[in-house]
């Protein structure tokens, strides 16, 4: 009995030494959608205000051009409104609420972002669902999200523009060169993925935790990939993408999640 507490306490503190030495950033998905109205500013304060200065958000168009913080095209799970974001205008959209809170578009996101200051990582997922936005839309989406969002960067911080479509990616990869942009996927990191991400020239790919090995994660390291875990709506979940190598955890609990580590799990390195 006491030379196996003895081995486990070693294993332990091997692992907690691995873990050391191998920080993760931890960022706020949707401002944190479990914890707040996903994607308002009351999301992002929150976050923010528990100690987060990592976030993501996603991004739609609205048929006269405006940029919306959205993850659906329709209005009707989120928001009190109904139709579809593509076919509305912003002016129909701006006094709408998610939950409590006021839907908000991109603009005021950056004021916000500007008016901080010491933001250290953002990802801004492009929504340009393939049956709502031509080519033409989704070159002007890139040229307005690159370019607004790059104007309020902080020296240091990694701002990342990522998208489910492989449009917006190739057509940032030429345009922008030093852009830092990610492919996601709803299936897990493996040779597929990690070949999809290649191929497109991009330098991150975000893969769920289910299906992800060990092994799929070096990989993708060894191919020059930066590794997005998602999603984790609980602890367990945010350790499992640490343990499989995750540069980056996405969670939809920031503030949970941050009183846990820092009380219970202290030996983990994590950015937030």
């Amino acid at each position: 009995m006491k030379k196996t507490l003895i081995i486990c306490a070693m294993a332990l503190m091997s692992f907690m030494a691995v873990a050391q030495d191998n920080a993760v950033r931890l960022y706020a998905h949707r401002g944190g959608r479990a914890e707040f109205d996903e994607n308002t500013q009351s999301a992002f304060d929150g976050a923010y205000k528990a100690g987060f200065r990592g976030f993501e958000t996603d991004i739609r168009m609205t048929s006269d051009g405006e940029l919306v913080l959205l993850h659906d095209s329709s209005l009707d799970r989120a928001t009190n409104g109904k139709g579809n974001v593509e076919t509305s205008k912003a002016k129909q959209i701006k006094n709408l609420k998610v939950g409590k809170s006021r839907v908000l578009f991109l603009e005021d996101l950056l004021k916000w972002i500007e008016k901080k200051g010491d933001i250290e990582y953002f990802e801004f997922e492009i929504k340009s669902d393939a049956a709502l936005y031509s080519d033409e839309a989704v070159k002007e989406m890139c040229e307005a999200v690159y370019h607004r969002v790059m104007a309020v960067k902080p020296i240091g911080a990694t701002f990342v523009i990522s998208s489910f479509d492989p449009r917006p990616l190739e057509y940032l990869a030429k345009s922008f060169p030093t852009a830092e942009l990610m492919l996601i996927t709803n299936e897990p990191v493996n040779n597929t993925t990690i070949d999809k991400a290649v191929d497109l020239g991009v330098g991150r790919l975000a893969g769920r935790i289910d299906g992800t090995c060990y092994n799929a994660v070096e990989k993708a390291h060894k191919e020059g990939l930066k590794v997005n875990l998602w999603p984790t709506e609980d602890i367990n979940g945010i350790i499992l993408g640490i343990s499989l190598g995750a540069d980056n955890v996405c969670t939809d609990i920031p503030a949970a999640a941050k009183k846990a580590f820092n009380k219970n799990l202290p030996w983990y390195t994590i950015e937030y």
